[in-house]
């Protein structure tokens, strides 16, 4: 008896035992967690604060190293990427720091070249813009890279691109360039964490090439897929750069298009799909379409992307464009009624162009007051086409105009800019 209440004893000092180890053990743990959960909101917070004082910091050097009007910059280096692509290496010919930009950005060029006046149709400078195509955090030049634009399609007789070709034929290092400050509404926003989806179609890589430099210098957590298309190895651009990128950054996930591949250019090596780039293929990839989308290529391209986009649910918040034009990418718009057809087969407005002398009918389709004056023999200076450089500043004589887009340049009273504005109503410019 004495011996059934020992052991009975002993089990229930056991029981007390083990229920206060258990106690202590989820006490433990619960503190562990407590303290990992304390760890990642300290590093949360830690990081937003950081971002916070970079974003400071950017303002306030962008603020005092900034300029208006052009600077001179000079020619550091200039780097034939492929056989049709040179990137130059720009250095402020002052010496003084340059601000920091925006990832997606672009400069913009103001150009004399010997002999354009015969065929730019005037003797003024030419304005140009291009993409700076590296990271923000190379604080010491500006890189761009361009490519010589070729005769239209179908139309060998014609000139290649003036300024392009100027830049390849011609600029050396240590020339000197007139250049604006970085500017523009295409660019990758920093503050976010979400996941990204880069896309580019040839020289379209450019701006790209900016956010993805910037996102693995700041080793970023961000997921990130890159799609490149390109017809072939001849066109790839950066090939063993964003495959090293891809190497080193666990998080970006690189796919390279060829929709014309060589006979030597060897799938799995050069690149990792035959086709173009397209939202078929991210369907096939892409774990869900919650991402931001970063657009820049060729405007067919881009216009098919971005339509798909659509219809593939992506809300239109999420998608980002770079659009030198407004008429470049034209998103979905639900069919006209009858009524609308209508109204919209008559013309909407009258334009005058005072100085050359033609009064015409308006309607929609025809974009921009720049596009409307080209397609009518008017001739109207312009360079970045989305509202930043005031290159088509033009007077307004009598009436209202509209923006297609926030412009960048804003325009003084009594003007507008052509590339961006419709009209409002019947309008007279001084073009």
């Amino acid at each position: 008896m004495d011996l059934a209440i020992e052991i009975t004893a002993l089990a229930f000092f056991a029981v007390l035992t083990a229920s206060f180890i258990f106690s202590l053990v989820a006490q433990f743990r619960a503190r562990r967690l407590a303290g990992k959960t304390t760890v990642l909101e300290n590093d949360y917070l830690r990081a937003r604060i950081e971002r916070i004082m970079d974003t400071r910091k950017g303002e306030k050097a962008k603020n005092e190293f900034s300029w208006n009007g052009f600077r001179k910059f000079r020619v550091d280096r200039k780097v034939k990427e492929s056989g049709d692509i040179f990137s130059f290496y720009l250095v402020p010919h002052d010496g003084k720091p340059l601000p920091p930009f925006l990832p997606g950005q672009y400069l913009t060029f103001e150009i004399n070249i010997p002999g354009a006046s015969k065929s730019a149709g005037g003797s003024k400078p030419v304005i140009r813009c291009y993409s700076l195509s590296d990271s923000p955090t190379q604080s010491d030049y500006f890189r761009v890279s361009i490519k010589k634009v070729p005769p239209p399609p179908g139309k060998p007789e014609l000139p290649p691109g003036l300024v392009s070709s100027y830049f390849h034929e011609h600029l050396k290092e240590g020339d000197i360039v007139d250049v604006k400050a970085p500017a523009g509404h295409f660019y990758l926003d920093l503050a976010q964490q979400t996941p990204v989806v880069l896309i580019a179609g040839g020289v379209g890589v450019t701006p790209v090439l900016s956010m993805i430099n910037t996102l693995t210098r700041h080793t970023s957590e961000r997921e990130v897929w890159f799609f490149f298309g390109v017809r072939n190895r001849a066109e790839h651009i950066m090939k063993e750069h964003l495959q090293r990128l891809a190497l080193e950054n666990p998080n970006v996930h690189l796919n390279i298009c060829y929709s014309n591949p060589a006979e030597d250019d060897i799938q799995g090596k050069d690149y990792h799909h035959r086709e173009r780039v397209s939202v078929d293929l991210f369907k096939k990839l892409l774990p869900s379409n919650n991402y931001q989308f970063y657009i820049c290529g060729p405007p067919p391209m881009m216009n098919q992307i971005t339509q798909d986009l659509m219809a593939w649910g992506v809300p239109e918040k999420s998608v980002f464009f770079e659009a030198f034009g407004p008429a470049t990418v034209k998103k979905l718009t639900p069919a006209p009624s009858s009524a609308q057809a209508a109204e919209k087969a008559q013309p909407a407005f009258q334009v005058t162009f005072a100085k050359s002398g033609k009064t015409l009918a308006w309607q929609p389709e025809a974009g921009s007051l720049l596009d409307f004056a080209a397609q009518n023999g008017v001739t109207i200076d312009s360079g970045c086409r989305a509202g930043n450089c005031g290159t088509c500043l033009t007077a307004v004589k009598s009436g209202e105009v509209s923006y297609l887009v926030e412009s960048g340049a804003k325009p003084e009273a009594g003007s507008c800019l052509t590339c961006i504005s419709v009209p409002k109503n019947n309008l007279t410019l001084d073009a």
